[in-house]
């Protein structure tokens, strides 16, 4: 799970920094993977002091998102037993709480890095760092605690869901929520100026193509460690992980031949 953990922090820098940054003129390529890389340590830093506890934490305000009991990483990380000389920690399903907390982790730095697609070129740097932190607090923290947390009225781990939604690997917490966002930013902030007039190419195909193959080998992460274990779903993720591309390049091959 660790392993997998260091995959997904791969996607975002450098899997979508490269990815993003090709696609870009060359002008704002030092923009774009400075979003990304000051994200996976601004994310975190959020995600330790209260974004873990209100995505997995107890119910609150009426189990619209988490509470703060798990606020500063209370409870999470594991304490030395002194008399058995031993370190004990809480565990979430099979995994150490800590373990836990490091992988989802990985999901909430990626999440808004998606989104960032939507307004490269046209977001300042430090509106973006605003935008991040209160829509990963108000918008990821809350879906990730109804679909993911124990206590999550959409939660198939909760036996008194309502309506239990099986997401495996963020499907709706991850990729529908950015791209929803990703829309709407799109449509609030408007087209580049010169759009339509000026000539906008990417300024480098190389690195978008190293980008997208470093995020196809960090969603082998991303997908088999959502199983949460080298188990009977670990393989089947992993597996369609590897030939749903490989279905799509022979697709590609057949219409350029």
């Amino acid at each position: 799970m660790l392993v997998c953990s260091a995959l997904v922090l791969m996607m975002t820098a450098p899997g979508l920094a490269l990815f993003y940054g090709g696609l870009v003129r060359k002008k704002n390529i030092l923009s774009v993977l400075m979003q990304c890389a000051s994200l996976t340590g601004l994310m975190s830093v959020v995600w330790v002091l209260w974004g873990y506890s209100l995505a997995f934490g107890e119910n609150a305000l009426g189990g619209f998102i988490g509470g703060f009991d798990h606020l500063l990483l209370h409870g999470v990380l594991p304490r030395l037993d002194t008399a058995a000389k031993a370190m004990e920690g809480l565990l979430s399903g099979s995994l150490p709480t800590s373990v836990h907390m490091i992988f989802q982790m990985m999901f909430f730095i990626i999440t808004p890095a998606l989104i960032c697609g939507a307004f490269a070129e046209r977001m300042k740097f430090s509106s973006m760092c605003v935008f991040s932190v209160l829509w990963g607090t108000l918008v990821y923290c809350p879906l990730a605690h109804w679909v993911w947390s124990d206590y999550g009225w959409l939660s198939v781990f909760n036996p008194d869901a309502a309506y239990p939604l099986l997401d495996f690997a963020g499907g709706a917490v991850v990729h529908l929520s950015s791209g929803v966002s990703a829309l709407i930013c799109c449509l609030w902030i408007g087209p580049r100026l010169g759009f339509g007039k000026d000539a906008m190419p990417p300024h480098n195909l190389t690195y978008t193509a190293i980008g997208a193959a470093l995020l196809w080998v960090g969603w082998f992460g991303f997908n088999a460690g959502s199983a949460g274990a080298a188990d009977g779903s670990a393989g089947p993720a992993h597996l369609v992980t590897k030939l749903s591309p490989c279905g799509a390049t022979l697709t590609w091959l057949w219409l350029a031949w």
